[in-house]
């Protein structure tokens, strides 16, 4: 399973990037829309056949504006790239300036909408959201993927219409179960954090003793085929296990080959008498 999402998270990744090499009009036939621009974004932006008016570097200051040759001061934060370009273009040509402008702008550096990635992904750091409604599989595709040593269950935490959120995201789910209304948009801030799997202990009369990870649904009969079986001495009779309750006591109890193992269970297999 583990291994399968990988390759999902990596391919989606791939049409993330093979999306942002398309033409014009495959990109207006997409469903995908525009980053929007903010404070703090830094741009180049050029006129077709003007190299006079090519500005580099030019930073969206705090009142959302950056200066531009001729026209001055441009307001242009919360609009997408288009419409960027589109207002530049029609004051040129408003104010006489160019008669039929080409502008083109280029997002050199993101810095209005960026969200942490932690935990375990291929490239833990910060990343830009670059289009509206960037969705958490495809961000954490952006960070390389899960790694096998991840959960499946991801956690994000940020703030919706001002209130902190915290949710758990299934990424099975989404991505085998088709179930695309739990990959839900991520918001500048978020922080997407991916905890290790959940693993347990098995000792005793087994092949590989020791932690293992415990996948979806796993009984004791699966955990001790994963673990090598029995060895020639070890018995199915007995098995124990030593558990940790809600309130943070082990116990220990009897458990049989169809019961579900828990996170951070020890599973003790006993020697045969006979």
């Amino acid at each position: 399973m583990r291994y399968f999402i990988q390759i999902l998270l990596f391919a989606a990744a791939a049409c993330s990037s093979a999306f942002a090499q398309t033409s014009p009009a495959a990109s207006a036939a997409g469903a995908r829309p525009e980053a929007i621009l903010g404070v703090g974004d830094t741009l180049r932006v050029t006129v077709y056949q003007n190299p006079d008016l090519t500005v580099d570097g030019a930073r969206i200051s705090e009142n959302g504006q950056i200066n531009f040759p001729l026209i001055g001061s441009v307001a242009i934060g919360g609009l997408t790239v288009s419409a960027a370009e589109q207002k530049i273009a029609k004051l040129l040509r408003d104010g006489g300036f160019v008669l039929r402008p080409q502008v083109t702008i280029q997002v050199a550096q993101i810095r209005s909408s960026v969200i942490s990635i932690l935990g375990q992904v291929a490239k833990p750091g910060r990343f830009a959201i670059e289009t509206v409604g960037a969705r958490v599989s495809e961000m954490i595709a952006t960070a390389g993927g899960v790694l096998p040593t991840g959960a499946d269950v991801v956690t994000l935490v940020g703030t919706r219409n001002g209130r902190s959120i915290k949710l758990d995201i299934d990424l099975p789910a989404i991505l085998q179960a088709g179930k695309s209304e739990l990959d839900i948009p991520v918001d500048n801030g978020d922080i997407i954090y991916v905890d290790r799997a959940p693993t347990a202990y098995m000792y005793g009369e087994v092949q590989r003793p020791g932690a293992f990870r415990i996948e979806r649904g796993m009984t004791l009969q699966q955990a001790l085929a994963q673990n090598g079986g029995l060895t020639a001495r070890g018995t199915q009779r007995g098995i124990k296990v030593h558990r940790r309750n809600a309130a943070g006591v082990v116990t220990i109890s009897d458990m049989g080959l169809n019961d579900p193992v828990a996170r951070d269970d020890v599973i003790y297999i006993k020697e045969s008498l006979f």
